[in-house]
């Protein structure tokens, strides 16, 4: 398994493989005709350096390759791990992440696709040396398009894999400022054969872009609720002048009617969101499991509960806010109305 542009990526969170939400990562390889120092790397030096340099919190080494699988035709993608690998632990849907030679985990749909469930193993073999791994752990993976095969470099030593390059992860200490940490450690690996160079990360333009739509279509929906409660409003203010009138003729004051006319619709409002949370949430947990499953993954429950109680209680006064807010207008109109011309008001 040799290594030959070794790139170190330092991160403070999340997990290279699956595009989290990282602080720095890894950059592009060295640029056309420029050259690394000296011999390929060494990859058990590089990690014994990065490990010993102050700050370092944890390391582990990836790399990539396809791979032979019993009973899938094509063969799948393979992601070898080595080293400290806690860092790099994707989200469980069923089972456990491997912890010992011969376990693997594997994407929703690389087990769709062998037929094979977790627990059962599956031969993988790279030019007619074969090896036979179990499946402990199902993973929400949709990388690789969701074929992925995750195992340890000690499953893969006795089939020999062809050249892997690899790129190791650090994860820094806490107190640890990342950036002067990537100058000492690029100075310490740099005279090994390998390069550590960072670069701000922040999310992908498919997940900006994909919030930025959900926030439109919130405040749309709010938006639209308002005029809703507004309409509903005036025309219930207008049938009632004459009610307004009498009440203002015996003595309420502006502020008080402001204060009725809110009331009438904060009620409703509070009702309206004690029953649509709890159909919202049920509409939730059915929807994200079938997206997922249109898209060939299962969703874990840890992405699909994601309301907790303090959520669920604002969403729910949501609907008071709302109505409210839908309500000010007209009650400000009511307020403003003189007695007379109520008390005239048909």
């Amino acid at each position: 398994m040799g290594l030959g542009s070794t790139l170190i990526a330092v991160k403070t969170d999340g997990d290279p493989d699956r595009g989290g939400d990282v602080s720095i990562r890894t950059v592009a390889p060295p640029a056309s005709g420029e050259t690394m120092p000296g011999k390929p790397a060494d990859p058990a030096a590089v990690a014994a350096t990065t490990a010993a340099l102050p700050g370092t919190g944890s390391v582990y080494r990836t790399a990539r390759t396809e791979i032979g699988v019993a009973g899938l035709q094509g063969g799948a993608p393979l992601v070898a791990y080595e080293g400290d690998t806690a860092g790099s632990r994707h989200t469980m849907v069923e089972g456990r992440w491997f912890g010992a030679t011969g376990e693997a985990v594997a994407a929703t749909r690389f087990l769709r696709a062998t037929g094979l469930r977790v627990g059962e193993s599956v031969a993988l073999s790279e030019q007619g040396r074969p090896v036979r791994v179990r499946i402990v752990g199902e993973v929400f993976d949709l990388g690789d398009r969701g074929m992925a095969l995750r195992t340890t470099f000690a499953t893969l030593a006795a089939i020999q894999p062809r050249y892997m390059p690899g790129d190791f992860t650090v994860t820094v200490a806490p107190g640890t400022d990342p950036a002067e940490y990537a100058e000492r450690l690029n100075a310490a690996v740099t005279p090994l054969g390998a390069r550590a160079a960072v670069t701000e990360a922040g999310k992908s333009s498919v997940i900006r872009a994909m919030q930025a739509l959900i926030v439109m279509l919130t405040v749309m929906l709010v938006v639209v609720a308002c005029l809703g409660v507004f309409n509903t409003v005036v025309m219930d203010t207008r049938e009632r002048v004459r009610d307004l009138g009498v009440h203002k003729a015996l003595g309420m004051t502006p502020r008080q009617t402001v204060v009725q006319v809110l009331t009438s619709v904060g009620g409703i409002g509070l009702v309206a969101g004690a029953l649509g949370v709890p159909l919202g949430v049920a509409l939730h947990h059915w929807v994200m499991p079938a997206m997922g499953r249109a898209s060939g993954a299962t969703i874990p429950p840890a992405d699909i509960d994601v309301y907790g109680a303090p959520l669920l209680a604002f969403l729910a006064a949501a609907g008071v806010v709302i109505a409210t807010a839908g309500a000010l207008l007209p009650a400000g109109w009511a307020a403003r109305t003189s007695t007379a011309r109520a008390l005239r008001a048909e």
